[in-house]
């Protein structure tokens, strides 16, 4: 239920980081060096990635995925949330359908994100374009904001920077995970199915911003709860509703 939060934190802030006037801000250094700086300053929060990205292989395995499937999903797909939300539901036997949406209303907050950086995206190639909104991910997002707050010069290739980093680590590590299932045939004998809850733990403190969050949030709760104990739908849905309801508040709000 995390990214009920995240949407509506994302949906909160859209017209602030809209707002930004990204090309404005110093973009100091060659294509080359931004890149590596982007790369290297990814590291830290790509190791993280890189734990539950094994737990994600065990569950990936567990769904009768190789590890060239998995390898290929998270290349072309690169949302490790949404990909391990769709994974969970085709283990659950909800089926593809309900896979596939569990996953696309995951990646709803992405375009909240990608929508924030279009002014860095003006003027540039089609194909840069594709590849900066493939390659944008809370990660390297956040990261590259942090760092123009301290006064570093982190543009468009900052990004695409961080997010090959990120990429590569995490298609390694998913990949590896699957290799570790005949190995681990029981992952909760290690306790990495916890590494999922983990993580969404840790990214659910990083969204709370104070007080004002707390309404959205108890909405978003409210209305999950009662449209799965009321309804007959698809906790997919119930996760869908609660997040159109927070983000419904969080937008309203967000109008002072």
């Amino acid at each position: 239920m995390i990214y009920v939060f995240d949407i509506a934190e994302q949906s909160r802030h859209f017209h602030r980081n809209c707002a930004m006037t990204l090309q404005g801000l110093p973009h100091s250094g060659t294509v080359s060096s931004q890149l590596t700086a982007g790369l290297r300053d990814i590291l830290p929060l790509a190791v993280g990635a890189g734990v539950y990205g094994l737990a994600f292989g065990l569950l990936a395995a567990q769904a009768r995925m190789d590890g060239l499937q998995t390898g290929v999903m998270g290349t072309i797909v690169f949302a490790g949330s949404s990909q391990i939300i769709a994974v969970e539901r085709l283990v659950a036997g909800a089926g593809a359908g309900a896979a596939l949406l569990a996953g696309l209303a995951l990646n709803l907050r992405l375009l909240l994100i990608t929508a924030s950086l279009r002014d860095e995206f003006a003027g540039r190639p089609w194909w840069q374009v594709l590849l900066g909104v493939h390659l944008a991910t809370d990660e390297n997002w956040a990261l590259m904001h942090a760092m123009r707050a301290r006064g570093r010069g982190a543009g468009y290739w900052y990004l695409v920077g961080g997010g090959l980093g990120l990429m590569a680590v995490w298609v390694l590590s998913t990949v590896a995970g699957t290799s570790f299932a005949a190995v681990v045939p029981e992952p909760r004998a290690l306790g990495m199915d916890f590494a999922f809850t983990a993580a969404f733990i840790a990214i659910l403190r990083s969204l709370w911003h104070g007080s004002a969050m707390l309404l959205p949030w108890a909405v978003s709760i409210v209305t999950v709860l009662l449209a799965g104990r009321l309804t007959a739908l698809d906790p997919t849905w119930t996760l869908i509703l609660g997040g159109l309801g927070g983000a419904a508040i969080a937008g309203v709000l967000g109008n002072d």
